[in-house]
């Protein structure tokens, strides 16, 4: 069965299991994941790679057919999967699946896959094409995400960064984050901050380096820091997204003293936190008690502050700060 892209919002999934998610547009996928499938979902998540379904094929189908009572629901996601899955999909199919989701993630697929075909012609399974975003489509969401942030930009900077994106929704969530990140001390940013942020093509690194600084990663903060030459107009991305991170997990580390389910903490956190990201936010709650916090949070404001009345040395400043905790 195939469901098409403008469908799929009012799609109800609990009348199907298994679900084909297919296509170059990830970013998109990824978001019908956590709109669809994980929001206030409060059971388990398993996600395997195609080879580690290959490779323990009865072990994971065992787990799967031969379910405890006592069990939560569950939803399985293999990432990055070819033909080579297609009689994985066809046992469980045969043998009905119940209270799982499996999801499947592909790349693209050509008319001639066994894997396309078998869930465009079978009832039982869901098959949803994910294409390229086009310009108006990423104009939607950059200007839902300014009216959200209350964040104002000029016609010519959103145009600069559709430009730069190249109709890739993660590359458009990346620059969004910057923005945001860089917003907190001016809503109205003008075109030459926007030419500057776009411009640092080491966003990645920057929110990584922040994920492992919370998780106390000494190692792999070190390793970035190591291979990224960053400027000193990376130094307040750098800062403020660290912040902006210290104060999510504030608030996750406060709610967990009240509620110890961090599953659906998580689950609640707006804008939301996509599946890949919560081990790692996970650890970090792990590593961190309240206060100790609070203080980080205050030491970053003034890191920051100091960076900015000593432009020269802001990049030692930075690091300096990073890698001793």
């Amino acid at each position: 069965m195939i469901v098409k892209q403008y469908q799929i919002e009012n799609f109800k999934l609990d009348k199907h299991n298994i679900y084909l998610l297919y296509g170059k547009n990830e970013g998109f996928q990824n978001e019908i994941i956590e709109k669809k499938f994980l929001k206030n979902f409060d059971g388990t998540i398993d996600k395997y790679e195609q080879e580690d379904v290959i490779n323990n094929f009865e072990e994971i189908v065992s787990s799967i057919l031969n379910k405890s009572l006592f069990e939560n629901k569950k939803i399985i996601i293999v990432n990055r999967v070819s033909d080579k899955i297609i009689n994985f999909i066809k046992y469980l199919s045969d043998n009905k699946v119940i209270d799982i989701k499996i999801i499947i993630k592909a790349g693209i697929l050509d008319k001639k896959s066994k894997l396309r075909n078998l869930f465009e012609k079978a009832k039982d399974l869901v098959c949803i094409p994910f294409y390229e975003d086009d310009n108006k489509s990423l104009l939607q969401i950059i200007n839902n995400f300014l009216i959200k942030n209350n964040i104002k930009l000029s016609r010519e900077s959103i145009n600069l960064i559709i430009e730069r994106v190249n109709g890739n929704r993660i590359s458009l969530y990346n620059e969004l984050n910057k923005i945001l990140n860089y917003s907190f001390s001016n809503k109205n940013i003008d075109f030459d901050t926007i030419q500057k942020l776009s411009n640092l093509s080491g966003n990645y690194e920057v929110n990584k380096l922040a994920d492992y600084y919370l998780e106390k990663n000494k190692k792999n903060v070190a390793k970035i820091l190591n291979e990224n030459n960053y400027s000193d107009e990376d130094c307040i991305l750098i800062l403020r997204t660290l912040l902006m991170k210290s104060k999510r997990l504030l608030y996750i580390l406060e709610k967990y003293e009240e509620d110890k389910n961090l599953d659906q903490i998580i689950s609640t956190i707006k804008p939301p936190i996509f599946w890949k990201d919560k081990n790692s936010l996970k650890k970090q709650v792990d590593n961190w008690v309240l206060e100790e916090l609070k203080k980080k949070i205050y030491k970053i404001s003034e890191v920051e502050f100091l960076t900015k009345t000593n432009s020269k040395s802001s990049m030692n400043i930075v690091s300096d700060f990073i890698v001793n905790y």
